[in-house]
């Protein structure tokens, strides 16, 4: 990830809506969920939220695929582990020891 993506994704995420969704769609997991589904949780106007979610999709940060009349969104996580690779690629000028914080919640998240 560069640069103009990585404000690309913040730009997307700028907005309450859209961060929950997001939010959401990471605590669901892989599969996702329709966007009805999605627009009921939040309490949200499904035309409304479609556009929130068209903007996260454009941003990379959620997939969609269409399950016959549905459309279900979940989050890229590719694109996430991307940004927080991008974000952490330099941290601490290469001092891990000042990282700990960081690269232990990293390990704790990813560990079964």
């Amino acid at each position: 990830m560069d640069q103009e993506n990585a404000i690309e994704v913040f730009a997307a995420l700028s907005q309450p809506t859209r961060i929950a969704a997001f939010r959401l769609l990471v605590k669901v997991g892989p599969e996702g969920l329709p966007a009805l589904e999605i627009s009921r949780r939040l309490g949200t106007v499904p035309s409304t939220l479609s556009g929130h979610l068209s903007i996260l999709k454009h941003a990379g940060i959620l997939k969609s695929t269409r399950h016959q009349r549905e459309i279900h969104y979940a989050a890229n996580l590719e694109t996430v582990n991307e940004l927080i690779r991008f974000l952490l690629s330099d941290c601490c000028g290469g001092k891990t020891e000042n990282c700990a914080d960081i690269l232990s919640l990293l390990d704790l998240q990813a560990t079964p």
